[in-house]
């Protein structure tokens, strides 16, 4: 019934344009994130990003998974980030 949601948007247009354009910029702000492709970018850098920032600590000899100096590349590689 294509032709009946036609006939009642073509009715209510007529009858209050204002609430139908809201309701159309409503659901086009509902759906446009779901169909963009930046969506998928801003999940990968969120992911990327850590959430506490690192605070300096003195290497006692025994952390391996701290770096010796923080220009020291370590951890995930986020040469994808650059080449957006």
């Amino acid at each position: 019934s294509l032709a009946g949601i036609g006939a009642f948007l073509k009715n209510a247009w007529n009858k209050e344009p204002v609430i139908l354009a809201a309701c159309g910029i409503g659901l086009l702000g509902i759906t446009l994130p779901l169909l963009s492709p930046f969506t998928k970018y801003t999940a990968m850098i969120n992911q990327a990003v850590p959430f506490s920032y690192p605070v300096p600590v003195r290497d006692d000899g025994n952390m391996p998974d701290v770096p010796s100096h923080p220009s020291e590349p370590k951890g995930n590689n986020l040469e994808w980030l650059k080449n957006l």
